[in-house]
């Protein structure tokens, strides 16, 4: 009979890690964030740190990159539900936005906080590269809408789109999420959607 090989569970998961890491950076800063620091409020070894992540700077990009990769999924199945219509779908992409920030309010204020060129400035090129990767469907989709509301997509066309779809919710959600405990407001969902939409058809 074969005895199957039970592999215990990772007694630090990266998860948890990169939970402690980002409330690490909301509450001090990302100059706060030093591998001990990191070490200490996860309560995961320093080798452990080093051995999953390289560095500091690997550990503040995973959890950089993983609040990236919510918000990049929310956007991305709005544009979908919605993808034979340019307004409803960009619509909707600045509606996931708000639904992002409401859901996983601190990954948001991490997004907000930690700046990209900051956290790539010096960074080797595969961050780039994978930063180049994530956000290039949320690229497309853009660029997509921006050709199927104009018949073009020059820098003017896809700018009214990003103003729409990026702008308009970061900033609704900057002003709102303070890191107070509050949730979002229930109305601001709604009145980013009607501000998109507005942007959109006017410019269509």
């Amino acid at each position: 009979m074969i005895v199957p090989v039970l592999v215990p569970p990772r007694k630090h998961s990266t998860e948890e890690i990169l939970d402690a890491t980002r409330a690490l950076v909301l509450a001090e800063g990302p100059r706060a964030a030093s591998v001990a620091a990191i070490s200490k409020a996860s309560g995961a070894p320093v080798g452990t740190l080093y051995h999953r992540f390289g560095n500091r700077d690997g550990v503040l990009a995973a959890a950089w990159f993983r609040a990236l990769e919510r918000f990049q999924r929310g956007a991305l199945e709005a544009d979908a539900a919605y993808r034979d219509d340019p307004v409803e779908a960009g619509v909707a992409m600045a509606r996931a936005a708000v639904t992002f920030a409401a859901v996983y309010p601190d990954d948001a204020r991490l997004l907000l906080t930690v700046r990209r060129d900051d956290l790539l400035d010096g960074a080797p090129e595969q961050l780039r590269a994978r930063l180049d990767e994530i956000n290039a469907p949320l690229e497309a989709a853009i660029v997509r809408i921006a050709r199927a509301l104009h018949g073009r997509a020059d820098a003017r066309s896809v700018d009214l789109v990003t103003r729409a779809v990026v702008d308009v919710p970061t900033a609704a959600v900057r002003r709102h999420a303070r890191g107070d405990g509050k949730a979002l407001p229930r109305w601001l969902a709604a009145d980013v959607a009607d501000a998109a939409r507005t942007l959109l058809a006017d410019g269509s």
